[in-house]
């Protein structure tokens, strides 16, 4: 009997443990989807913040290339498993320059049409975020698909731009990046919990909570992106 107890008690502190793993995980992500939406709002208010940045093609570029650096910067701590706070200020940044460069969206969308992709957004994602939790399937085979879904679409989006740009294909695309990304959402999700299992109580997880937090949140964005050009009404 003190054995099954035993058991018993460590099964409710690891299943605690992971419990506050994975709110610290949905907090980051919540923090920085907050921090981009409010610098989105304000930027879009800024006359000298939008010339500075769409004014010339470095200012997006530079965005960009800072952005990419921040996602490396933030993979690499979380592979050398440091802690939380070497990659907070990194991920608070990124979340700062996504949002300038979300600022497009008020400028073209309706606020009403915002609010209702974000809410479908949220939903579609905490829905695929609890399928990829709690299956008991092995998803890793699945993260190779949806990279090779993801290249083709990156591909597919380029070609519509320069050569197409037509209304059907971009309704097209963005369906299909939502299910890419609704993939990614469980994949994510499924990836995360298995180096937690892995990882924990011999090694430090801040770094990859925020990596983890980050992944999520860049899945979250190209849902809500998505499903905002399909149903969005712009602005007139």
């Amino acid at each position: 009997m003190a054995t099954q107890r035993k058991d018993v008690t460590n099964d409710y502190f690891e299943q605690n443990s992971m419990t506050k793993f994975f709110a610290s995980v949905y907090g980051y992500m919540t923090l920085g989807l907050a921090i981009s939406g409010i610098t989105a709002f304000y930027t879009a208010q800024s006359t000298a913040m939008l010339n500075l940045v769409y004014g010339s093609p470095f200012g997006m570029m530079g965005l960009f290339i800072v952005e990419l650096f921040l996602i490396m910067k933030l993979s690499s701590n979380s592979m050398k498993l440091k802690t939380a706070r070497a990659s907070l200020i990194g991920f608070i940044a990124f979340s700062l320059l996504n949002g300038i460069t979300l600022s497009t969206v008020f400028l073209a969308y309706e606020l009403g049409s915002i609010g209702s992709a974000f809410l479908m957004a949220a939903g579609t994602f905490a829905g695929m975020s609890l399928v990829g939790f709690f299956t008991k399937r092995d998803m890793s085979t699945l993260g190779g698909q949806l990279r090779g879904a993801l290249i083709g679409l990156i591909i597919a989006t380029l070609v519509n731009g320069l050569l197409l740009h037509s209304g059907p294909a971009d309704f097209v695309l963005s369906l299909i990046t939502v299910i890419v990304f609704v993939g990614f959402t469980a994949y994510d999700t499924h990836k995360l919990k298995q180096i937690y299992v892995q990882l924990n109580g011999q090694h430090e997880l801040g770094a990859i909570a925020i990596t983890g937090a980050l992944n999520l949140y860049l899945d979250f964005i190209n849902i809500f992106l998505s499903l905002l050009r399909i149903f969005g009404n712009r602005r007139d």
